[in-house]
């Protein structure tokens, strides 16, 4: 498979638009199935289902996931950032807000750009991008701000637990890029990662003495598989799909949206309050967005 990627066009918009959406959701859903099952735990159980999932879906399609092609080390190495991205954000919750983890967590993009622009050339941002980028951050920072005026006690931990995900995030994304794996299938791909969370998940929610499965309601259930069917295993398939055919970097500036769409479905499924902000802010992040992905002259 060829290295080189292509700027995104508007299958690429359309792609992440949606997946953005379905990554919002999974913040309703998450918060749904947190009633019966411990957070870690649910994306180690998530992990399970959707591996399975990858490996039926990689026989139905006769996609070797176990030959030899030099992925191996990346492999593993981006496994066990995806894997422990979760864990920090899961245990930074017990310390601060929701809201100042998104804004920490979404660093992740920012530092994507930056790990790209220094190991992977063509991936480079110019100014015009770079002030993309900036506006994007400071679109989710502002729709979030109030966690930030009302949090009570010491986050410090929590905050860099959000920062240190983020950072592991971005790290994901530029060990796929600048590795071998930059070759390997997107189904391959995800393989490592759903394989080693599956894995390490569960053993991190023991360690940290969550009470793991606690009440399998319909609802909890229903919450749980729509995070293993359509964001583990479906979703992701479809990001690192993109990721071998367009730039990481204007790629990953879309997923700013992703924290806007989840204030969205909370408004309307949770009935949680829309302030004028949030508009503003999603403004920010639009503008933002086409800033980096505008095209070249």
């Amino acid at each position: 498979m060829s290295s080189e990627r292509r700027p995104a066009d508007a299958l690429a918009v359309s792609m992440m638009i949606v997946l953005c959406m379905c990554w919002g959701f999974n913040q309703i859903t998450i918060k749904v199935a947190a009633a019966g099952i411990s957070p870690i735990m649910q994306a180690g159980l998530r992990s399970i289902i959707a591996t399975a999932l990858l490996l039926a879906w990689a026989q139905l399609r006769g996609i070797p996931l176990f030959r030899r092609d030099g992925t191996l080390a990346a492999g593993m190495a981006a496994g066990a950032l995806f894997a422990a991205e979760f864990v920090f954000i899961y245990a930074g919750l017990a310390h601060t807000a929701a809201s100042r983890m998104v804004v920490f967590v979404y660093l992740a993009p920012c530092l994507t750009a930056l790990g790209l622009q220094w190991f992977v050339p063509g991936e480079r941002l110019n100014a015009w991008q770079w002030t993309g980028v900036m506006l994007a951050f400071l679109g989710v920072a502002l729709a979030f701000a109030d966690g930030f005026s009302t949090a009570k006690g010491s986050t410090l931990i929590g905050d860099a637990f959000g920062a240190i995900a983020a950072a592991l995030w971005a790290a994901t994304t530029v060990v796929i890029r600048s590795t071998r794996l930059t070759s390997a299938s997107a189904t391959k791909t995800l393989f490592y990662q759903l394989g080693i969370s599956a894995l390490a998940l569960p053993l991190a929610s023991l360690l940290a003495g969550e009470p793991g499965i606690i009440a399998l309601t319909p609802k909890v259930v229903a919450s749980l598989a729509y995070q293993s069917v359509i964001v583990a295993f479906a979703s992701y398939l479809a990001w690192f799909w993109l990721l071998t055919r367009y730039l990481a970097g204007r790629l990953a500036v879309f997923s700013f949206l992703t924290p806007l769409f989840g204030v969205a479905f909370g408004v309307v499924l949770l009935s949680e309050p829309l302030s004028a902000v949030f508009l503003a802010a999603a403004l920010l992040v639009g503008a933002g967005i086409a800033l980096v992905n505008r095209p070249a002259k």
